[in-house]
């Protein structure tokens, strides 16, 4: 099975072209991660289960609903918001960041594989001022920090059977950090969805 094949095994209901788009995303990020340090070099040849998979087990706890808005708060090299976006091509997402040379590159991506759910801004959490139904996020701080920064963007009316919030993909043990925020949490385990060993130990927290 080639790499790209494991998204449509995990997805099996995706289109001609969000196949087509998750293939092209091997070939794209060889290319830049080579300029620039988009994910651990080390780590390219594990782009489709680290990163892109991990970024689409958010889709295992949640089908976002059209017109749904997110907001990808420190994306980095486009995760989880670029691989949300292939799969869910009628929600609106919104990637930030501060370090311009990703989002320049981040920008390219997005214009080659002609993603027009996507808006990009190279800023600081706390300027961005528009609401969102959730922020997603994976391994940008502690989530302490994250629910700081994420939790006066969340738009109070929820629309999908979980209530808006923060999906914050996360790993190891963390459960000091949940027990510090003074927020609902609910905490999903991945490993059901996935054989690979790389979800064993990962889990997706739920902020509300």
């Amino acid at each position: 099975m080639e790499q790209y094949n494991i998204i449509s095994h995990y997805f099996p209901l995706l289109q001609k072209k969000q196949i087509a788009q998750y293939k092209m995303l091997y070939a794209i990020y060889q290319f830049y991660n080579d300029k620039i340090n988009l994910i651990s070099r080390k780590d390219i040849h594990n782009l489709y289960i680290h990163h892109v998979l991990h970024s689409l087990s958010i889709a295992k706890i949640i089908t976002f609903l059209p017109q749904t808005k997110i907001l990808d708060l420190g994306t980095g090299g486009g995760f989880p918001g670029i691989p949300l976006a292939i799969l869910f091509p009628n929600v609106q997402f919104h990637l930030v960041d501060t370090i311009q040379k990703k989002m320049k590159v981040v920008e390219e991506i997005v214009h080659q594989l002609q993603l027009k759910n996507i808006t990009l801004t190279c800023t600081r959490g706390e300027h961005i001022k528009d609401t969102y139904d959730f922020v997603v996020g994976r391994g940008v701080t502690d989530l302490h920090q994250f629910y700081c920064w994420s939790f006066p963007k969340i738009s109070k009316t929820s629309h999908h059977a979980i209530k808006n919030g923060i999906l914050y993909l996360k790993g190891g043990d963390f459960y000091i950090e949940v027990k510090k925020l003074k927020a609902k949490t609910k905490v999903y385990d991945l490993s059901p969805f996935f054989s690979e060993k790389f979800f064993f130990t990962k889990k997706l927290v739920h902020i509300f």
